[in-house]
């Protein structure tokens, strides 16, 4: 796909990293698929891997961690 950042350049399987930051709690998961773009480097997360990466960060809300980082690993189907 086209990137909708730039304009420029076209998207290509890969992976980044996501941060949340909330309150005084931030969540970092490395690894995670996605469409990066070659010219800018904007990543697109798909909406399956957004829900998951939203449960992870409901996941250490509720264990009160501060810092978590981990890496992506998809759920299993």
């Amino acid at each position: 796909m086209n990137c909708i950042v730039c304009h420029h350049g076209q998207t290509r399987p890969g992976t980044t990293t996501v941060t949340f930051h909330r309150d005084n709690q931030t969540v970092v998961v490395n690894e995670v698929p996605a469409e990066v773009c070659e010219n800018c480097g904007e990543a697109y997360v798909a909406e399956e891997v957004t829900t998951q990466l939203l449960d992870i960060a409901a996941q250490a809300r509720k264990a009160q961690a501060q810092v978590l980082v981990r890496v992506f690993a998809p759920a299993a189907a």
